[in-house]
C-alpha cells in the first residue's frame, strides 16, 4: 500500500505515520495540566481544523490548548475556548480522518 501524505497547516508529512509520531511526541512532551506552548498551538490549531466536528470543538473560538487526562488512564489534548469551557480531541482521528 502506498504511503498517504498528510498536510497539517504549513507542515507536510510524507506518511500518516510521520504525522502521528510528530503529534504523539508533542503530546508526550507535556504533563497533565500543562498549557501547550504558543508554537505548538499553531500546529494544534491547524490539526483541529481537520476535525470532522471542528465547529463544535472550537465553539466560540479557541483560546489555547492544554493536556489533561483522557479518561482511559492516559492523556490527550484539550481545547480551551474563549468562554473558558473545554473539550478534548484526539490527534489520531484528525490525522487519519477515521471517525
Amino acid at each position: 500500500m502506498a504511503a498517504k501524505p498528510v498536510r497539517v497547516g504549513e507542515r507536510h508529512f510524507p506518511r500518516q505515520k510521520d504525522a502521528l509520531e510528530f503529534f504523539s511526541k508533542m503530546l508526550n512532551s507535556y504533563g497533565k495540566g500543562d498549557r501547550v506552548s504558543d508554537l505548538d498551538a499553531i500546529d494544534l490549531a491547524a490539526l483541529l481544523s481537520k476535525h470532522i466536528s471542528y465547529e463544535e470543538k472550537a465553539g466560540v473560538g479557541v483560546d489555547h490548548f492544554i493536556v489533561e487526562a483522557d479518561g482511559y488512564g492516559g492523556q490527550c489534548f484539550w481545547v480551551v475556548r474563549k468562554d473558558l469551557t473545554k473539550v478534548d480531541f484526539t490527534y489520531k482521528r484528525c490525522v487519519t480522518g477515521i471517525w
